[in-house]
């Protein structure tokens, strides 16, 4: 059985899988998170004048969350992961994803009549307008506010990858 912190870990990642799967993209994981990015989402063909759009995550579980003004305040990332977030550099937008889980792995899914309830939920923010950080450590942390209000559905995974894509395929 995984410990603690890997299973917490692939519980998000497998929720950012299930909303992926629900909004119909592919799926991709990088042969190595050398560069920061856990998963790949695609969107297969073409949208508009648009071929195969898609976007780079980091997914982050979280089980003791904090708010602050409307946001998450999350300090999960130290210096050197955010700077593979941030910045404008990126030909495929990059986004920190990030999914709040309860602290008892017992209580990730639940079955119940009329389906499985997966908790929490997923939010999102995009770093690109955040400057990099010259000389980044691994030991100082970066805290990032994650808006309350990016929830992470089918139709916002699909809108992410490009304007007006959400209005496809019913704009779930």
């Amino acid at each position: 059985m995984l410990d603690a912190r890997n299973h917490q870990g692939k519980f998000g990642e497998d929720y950012i899988r299930v909303l992926a799967s629900a909004a119909g993209l592919l799926v991709y994981t990088p042969d190595l998170d050398y560069d920061g990015i856990d998963l790949g989402l695609r969107w297969p063909g073409r949208v508009g004048p648009a071929a195969s759009p898609a976007i780079d995550v980091q997914v982050k579980s979280w089980s003791t969350p904090h708010k602050s003004s409307g946001a998450w305040r999350f300090d999960g990332l130290n210096e050197s992961q955010f700077n593979k977030l941030a910045g404008q550099a990126y030909t495929v937008p990059r986004y920190l994803f990030l999914v709040i889980v309860p602290e008892s792995a017992d209580t990730y899914a639940e079955i119940l009549t009329d389906g499985m309830l997966l908790r929490y939920q997923g939010f999102y923010v995009s770093l690109r307008d955040e400057p990099v950080i010259r000389a980044p450590s691994r030991e100082r942390r970066r805290v990032v506010h994650v808006p309350i209000g990016n929830v992470l559905t089918s139709g916002t995974l699909r809108a992410l990858m490009h304007p007006g894509l959400a209005l496809h395929r019913g704009g779930r």
